[in-house]
């Protein structure tokens, strides 16, 4: 007799790889609020709980400006659309550039160039 298989409980993720340009570097801070107050704007408290949003901060870069941010396959292009209407992070102006998708950190990595180990970043 053979046993039914159970769904798993556990919910999928995405990364999104995310570019800052801006014409002086900006710290992981800055960006983080940033992306919170757009994102919270944007798609609203109850629609962030949904989409599960966490900025990943061992995965800032500060020498290419790029970081990774871990969402829901349902808000993916909810998150790029907040992260498109960032214009300005205090007195500078900045470009958020979505780079790619991707499911694993590793691949994310390894398409985007940035390297395998993640001891290069912390």
């Amino acid at each position: 007799m053979k046993m039914k298989r159970l769904p798993s409980m556990r919910e999928k993720k995405r990364y999104v790889i995310f570019r800052v340009i801006s014409e002086q570097g900006v710290d992981y801070r800055t960006v983080r609020d940033a992306l919170w107050n757009s994102m919270t704007r944007w798609i609203g408290e109850a629609g962030l709980a949904k989409a599960n949003v966490r900025i990943v901060r061992n995965l800032w870069r500060q020498k290419e400006q790029t970081g990774f941010v871990q969402v829901s396959p349902k808000c993916v292009d909810a998150v790029k659309v907040a992260m498109g209407l960032i214009h300005q992070i205090g007195d500078q102006r900045v470009i958020f550039q979505s780079v790619r998708v991707s499911g694993t950190i590793k691949s994310g990595r390894e398409k985007v160039g940035l390297g395998k180990r993640l001891s290069e970043c912390i």
